[in-house]
């Protein structure tokens, strides 16, 4: 089955906005599912063993090195043709450790783009984490935390998954909260557990809750591969996300990518069935409604899928074209497209 991911066309264009005689900067936000970035040493304390990196018997160091220049590519291409420029933010998941993170940053092109990342090491027992990558010219990270899913099997026995992971900080002067996820996976089956990815929500709704009572119009990012598509219960009625932007309050979330999956749309594939477990949602106080965008707006969000993301043959043609299969390095990039967003600002002279 061939996975089709297109543009979303949008009311109005690039060419629209920008045709009126205003300047404005444009911001990329952005979420990439790394697919097992580990690097080559067995640590006695993880089960990261289990990792397709450590299973290949040849040329570690060498798959790992194409690995991170894969990777490093795409970041640095995600919303390049509209703004000329990396992305400014990159939340990411599946990243092993801080090490994997300093490598992936001094890999071109990312090396010249100075980058940095905040990270801490989580309870999965993989030992997988999510962190946020940030351009130093772009953001000013002004406080983050990570805040532990407590979640326990029906017997009493503790899940170890991964942190959520606050980071608020300075967007073109304009504070901003950006919440990155890695929610628990569909092992065991959907409805099995559909309570582990609904407990990971709440943990983003508590977090959410907090910085509204500080300030009913915070603006705040949730991005992640929450394995989880836009119209699960995860998202409809723990977090209430809306559809439509006129739909959503200013303490409420806006999910663009739920047009996008009730389009056919996706961002994975498994067993022949189209899914969009990667989004970003938007919270009320970032649509601007004048589209004046004299303070940070949403303007647009686009899945990532360039020709070279997608296998062009063989059984999973279609498929993003992932890095690691039947114990081997493909050479490919990840099992997850990137998803994005862009926020417009008025530039004043």
């Amino acid at each position: 089955m061939k996975l089709i991911v297109s543009l979303l066309f949008l009311f109005f264009t690039f060419q629209n906005i920008f045709s009126q005689k205003q300047a404005y900067k444009i911001y990329t936000l952005a979420f990439y599912n790394l697919e097992n970035l580990f690097d080559t040493i067995d640590h006695p304390d993880k089960l990261d063993e289990e990792s397709p990196l450590l299973k290949i018997q040849y040329n570690r160091s060498k798959v790992y090195a194409q690995k991170l220049k894969n990777t490093a590519q795409v970041i640095s291409e995600i919303g390049f043709k509209k703004t000329k420029k990396a992305p400014s933010l990159v939340g990411v998941a599946e990243v092993e450790n801080s090490t994997v993170l300093e490598d992936l940053l001094q890999t071109p092109p990312l090396k010249e783009k100075n980058y940095g990342f905040i990270h801490f090491d989580s309870p999965d027992m993989r030992g997988i984490d999510v962190a946020l990558l940030y351009q130093k010219t772009a953001f000013v990270p002004l406080y983050y935390k990570n805040y532990t899913l407590k979640l326990w099997t029906e017997t009493g026995m503790r899940i170890h998954t991964r942190d959520v992971l606050l980071v608020s900080g300075y967007l073109d002067n304009e504070l901003l909260h950006i919440l990155v996820n890695h929610w628990p996976s569909r092992r065991g089956g959907e409805k099995k557990s559909r309570h582990l990815r609904e407990r990971a929500a709440f943990l983003n709704k508590k977090i959410s809750d907090s910085l509204f009572a500080d300030n009913p119009q915070a603006n705040i990012v949730i991005m992640g591969d929450f394995n989880d598509n836009p119209t699960n219960s995860s998202f409809k009625k723990i977090l209430n996300t809306k559809k439509r932007k006129n739909k959503t309050a200013k303490n409420e979330f806006y999910n663009p990518f739920e047009l996008f999956y009730k389009k056919g749309l996706g961002t994975l594939a498994y067993r022949d069935k189209v899914h969009l477990f990667d989004q970003i949602l938007i919270s009320g106080g970032l649509l601007s409604e004048s589209k004046s965008f004299e303070t940070l707006g949403f303007f647009q969000s686009q899945i990532f899928n360039p020709q070279y993301l997608t296998l062009a043959s063989g059984r999973y043609k279609g498929y993003p074209y992932r890095s690691f299969a039947n114990g081997t390095f493909t050479h490919g990039y990840s099992d997850h497209y990137p998803v994005y967003i862009s926020l417009l600002k008025l530039l004043k002279f």
